[in-house]
């Protein structure tokens, strides 16, 4: 275990090193640096995220990185990130000042809602410009509206699902328990991101426990403690609780603690929001599957500027599948995080059961205990991931 998670951490750095976009230096352009929008003729890349949440600055440290490795400043161009207010309609009031300024060369967005027929309609006015355009960790509807964007840069979303329902499984039947209910909550239930780790963990998590709900809390942080508070009401014999998006985590784990019920309750979350790592190490969460979002923000770096230089060659190393199904996705990493082991049966739900590193070998994913994970966000001055 050790020597994997040490070699992980060794690959990431290596990655951020060879970030493939010429000459280092010149200084990372992000949010509130000079030069100022439009002046000496600076271009800027922006990234409009879907809401404000401690994931995004993970990913702006990923921005910040590949600004500096990809030279931008040299090359008249800078990157910020703008956050939007956690609405469709704060997307696309955005999308639609970005169309009304002419230094902005690109822009990369998580979609909100996959389905939001409005949004899409602004990217293409956006495309139709001659802004570049791609999405990075929320999509479109791909079924209706892939064509808005040339490419996506993001998680796997399915297979993370799949990943956290395995995990759910592994850890539930080492506690004895061979079936029962189970509630999935997340900001938007019709969000593209949220829907695949959702089909993903029904699918893998199987046939025994029954999915009672999704709810859904429009990322509003009150809501998603009460949407926790009324499943354990209503449905007083869950034997799980699944975190979706990154805030999920610690809403459930505070009502969990808050109500009593730790001993009987797996709690099985997405990302590792600052919060939430605090709470696996008191033993109230069980595992988390964790997004790269520091590598989705050097990608989304390297991706523009390839597009922006017309540099054809770079843009294949990101997508050598193009033109063939899903050819138009680049996936980044994902790793299961666990708690750290310890010499007694405390915590871990009252039983001291966890999950065994060398039990749970699914390509793609590194299993990763939490003061190695700790490790790998201090190396990049990350309080979340």
């Amino acid at each position: 275990m050790h020597r994997r998670s040490s070699s992980f951490i060794t690959l990431a750095a290596i990655a951020t090193i060879a970030v493939g976009c010429g000459r280092p230096g010149g200084g990372a352009q992000s949010e509130g640096s000079s030069p100022a929008a439009g002046s000496s003729g600076v271009k800027r890349f922006i990234f409009l995220t879907n809401g404000d949440d401690p994931f995004w600055d993970a990913c702006n440290a990923g921005l910040v990185e590949g600004a500096k490795k990809c030279d931008l400043a040299s090359k008249g161009l800078r990157v910020v990130m703008e956050k939007n207010n956690g609405t469709a309609q704060g997307q696309i009031e955005k999308l639609r000042q970005f169309g009304s300024q002419g230094d902005i060369a690109g822009v990369a967005i998580s979609v909100i809602q996959a389905d939001n027929a409005a949004i899409v309609e602004e990217m293409r006015s956006l495309a139709a410009k001659g802004v570049l355009v791609i999405t990075v960790d929320g999509d479109v509807n791909r079924d209706s509206f892939r064509d808005a964007r040339p490419w996506h840069i993001g998680t796997d979303n399915v297979e993370a699902g799949r990943a956290l329902g395995r995990a759910a499984a592994k850890l539930l039947k080492s506690r004895g328990v061979a079936g029962g209910g189970y509630v999935q909550f997340a900001g938007f239930t019709d969000n593209d991101n949220a829907r695949s780790r959702m089909n993903g963990f029904r699918e893998a998590v199987g046939g025994g426990f029954k999915e009672i709900d999704r709810m859904s809390d429009e990322m509003d942080l009150a809501k998603a403690r009460d949407n926790v508070r009324s499943s354990l009401v209503n449905h007083p014999h869950l034997a799980a609780l699944v975190g979706i998006w990154a805030y999920n985590a610690p809403a459930i784990a505070e009502v969990v603690q808050e109500r009593g019920v730790r001993q009987k309750t797996t709690v099985v979350t997405f990302d590792a929001h600052a919060a939430a790592i605090e709470h696996m190490a008191a033993d109230r969460i069980d595992a988390m599957i964790v997004q790269n979002p520091f590598e989705m923000g050097l990608k989304t770096v390297r991706l523009l500027l390839a597009m922006h230089e017309k540099d054809s060659r770079a843009v294949e190393e990101l997508f050598p599948n193009a033109g063939k199904p899903d050819g138009d996705l680049h996936t980044t990493g994902l790793r299961l995080v666990i708690p750290d082991p310890r010499g007694t049966a405390a915590g871990k739900g009252g039983d001291g059961v966890s999950i065994d590193p060398a039990e749970f070998e699914v390509p793609g994913i590194e299993v990763m205990p939490l003061s190695r994970f700790r490790e790998w966000l201090g190396a990049y001055g990350l309080s979340s991931s």
